[in-house]
């Protein structure tokens, strides 16, 4: 093993901020600090909500760009920045972390990784964003490492895999934010195209050292392993490649987990396929498993379920429930209770043709019929899903939930042969296009895919409004107590809405598509708002 280690730029003397620790109270009561962004989600509730309060709907069209830094990545720019006290941390892709005055976007230091060029990535060498505790930043690594970095700095403190960690060259990597709990930094497994044996660890915060694994494919003697037909769990891949939610009062971490392998051929997999495309609900001290849901059971459609679990408070049938929110990639709109994983609501967020309901404990009911074939079945919605990583938002203020959603959307599902080459796509087929996306109101024969920011009544699943754009959209979506959200898209517009109505209040070119999620912050009592677009990042404030 080597370690290509590119040093960092020193501090520029002026106004050198005041580094405070993160402590891990700090992170539990991250939503009483808005003025920061502590986490990839903005807090352990992964809402994307925050209490700011100085852009308003009647004030948002006065928004003016503050200042710009331009990403020397050519990579997708699908990292969200973190900001403590006036310091932004953000990700280079694939894996350089840079600390940013959040005032002005002036680098203080540059941190710089060269990942092995042995490491596989299957959609681009990305990287989604770091953890911090006490004064050390987290960052896992496409070539399967966590990295330990002083805040401060930006010197390495260590780097570390996991316990017997495969070789990187049968697919493992870290894509996502790490989630920190505690004293201990937790992370999934990324390539669910390489045939991987998916799981989730957690690393002592201090020594990097592994405290508990989870296997999203259970090994033979684990509880879900009967669900994989023959030795077909040894390249059943259930990756984990977005960041997790936690719940203090149960001590329940959650995580979504990805697609089994291989993706479009099923037939070797007989079974469930658990836990893949499932959301798990871990102990956060011991990793043990205390419930699970299966979103899409034996799953030849490419629907992983590493959408954000987004936990909130609500009423139930006039009862206050905890929660869990969550846009499935398959198309539905889920209501869990957080506390035993009941099913509580599925309904379709988008058209659907590939599933037509439940059953009474939940399962989810296929359409006989719509599954892969060799001369293709068309499957609605498409390969990428009605939403996917980009993140949605909740906001206790309006009570609605809003998804970045892809509509009329459909792949021909082609089912192909299936051959294990360690390194290689083990996918058994493949979607192909049923056609290019025109927008909404085309007047084709058939209606063709459009990206909309949907918001949706958690209580009904019924829609209360949408807003259209004439492309698909990879943003997530953001709101604040004054009923503001920002998002943007493909057509490289950043937007605020009215979270009440979606009615447009403002937007602003930025020149690239936004695959990223907005955050907002403040220094010096001045609320600014940034957004990754293209490969620069954009930071707004009023005049």
């Amino acid at each position: 093993m080597r370690l290509r280690l590119l040093s960092l730029c020193s501090f520029v003397v002026l106004s050198v901020p005041l580094w405070s620790q993160v402590t891990s109270e700090r992170l539990l009561n991250a939503t009483k600090e808005p003025q920061n962004w502590l986490t990839y989600s903005g807090s352990y509730k992964s809402q994307r909500y925050s209490t700011l309060s100085q852009i308003t709907p009647e004030n948002a069209k006065d928004l003016t760009l503050a200042w710009v830094w331009q990403n020397r990545s050519l990579e997708k720019f699908e990292a969200t920045p973190l900001v403590v006290d006036g310091v932004m941390y953000t990700v280079s892709p694939p894996n350089d972390v840079v600390a940013l005055d959040a005032v002005t976007g002036r680098v203080f230091w540059t941190f710089r990784y060269d990942p092995s060029p042995k490491s596989l990535a299957c959609c681009g060498r990305v990287n989604r964003g770091l953890a911090i505790l006490g004064d050390t930043l987290y960052m896992g690594t496409i070539d399967d490492r966590l990295l330990a970095i002083d805040d401060k700095t930006g010197h390495l403190l260590w780097a570390v895999r996991a316990k017997d960690a495969a070789p990187i060259e049968q697919g493992y990597a870290y894509t996502h934010a790490p989630l920190v709990v505690k004293d201990k930094v937790i992370m999934g497994q990324a390539g669910g195209e390489y045939g991987i044996q998916g799981y989730i660890s957690a690393f002592d915060a201090k020594t990097g050292a592994e405290v508990w694994r989870f296997n999203t494919v259970p090994h033979p003697g684990e509880p879900g392993n009967e669900t994989w037909g023959g030795d077909s769990w040894e390249k059943g891949s259930a990756s984990v490649w977005l960041t997790g939610s936690y719940d203090p009062d149960t001590n329940l971490t959650f995580w979504g987990v990805g697609n089994p392998g291989p993706d479009w051929n099923g037939d070797i997999r007989p079974g469930d396929n658990l836990y893949s495309c499932s959301v798990v609900a871990l102990d956060a001290d011991t990793g043990k498993l205390k419930w699970y849901y299966q979103f899409s059971p034996h799953n030849e459609f490419d629907y992983d379920s590493v959408q954000v679990p987004v936990l909130a408070d609500i009423q139930w049938k006039g009862q206050p429930r905890k929660v869990m929110l969550w846009a499935n990639r398959n198309g539905f709109f889920y209501v869990l209770d957080r506390v035993t994983g009941e099913f509580l609501l599925g309904k379709p967020f988008a058209k659907v043709n590939w599933a037509d309901g439940f059953d009474e404990k939940g399962r989810i009911h296929p359409v006989p019929g719509k599954v892969p074939s060799e001369l293709g079945t068309l499957i609605m919605p498409g390969n990428q899903g009605a939403t996917n990583y980009y993140s949605p938002s909740f906001s206790p203020s309006t009570g609605l939930f809003y998804i970045p959603t892809w509509e009329n959307t459909s792949s021909l599902y082609v089912k192909g042969g299936i051959e294990y080459v360690p390194g290689q796509f083990y996918t058994g087929g493949g979607p192909r296009s049923a056609g290019p996306p025109r927008g909404p109101g085309n007047s084709n024969t058939m209606e063709e895919g459009y990206g909309a920011v949907r918001a949706i009544d958690p209580s009904t699943g019924e829609r209360k409004w949408e807003y259209p754009m004439s492309e698909v959209t990879s943003a997530g979506v953001l709101t604040t107590a004054t009923n503001v959200l920002f998002s943007g898209g493909a057509e490289g517009y950043f937007y605020a809405l009215d979270a009440r109505t979606g009615a447009l209040l403002w937007k602003s070119t930025v020149g690239g598509s936004i695959e990223a999620t907005p955050i907002t912050f403040m220094v010096n009592g001045k609320q600014y708002v940034t957004i990754n677009a293209g490969n620069a990042i954009f930071t707004y404030s009023l005049k």
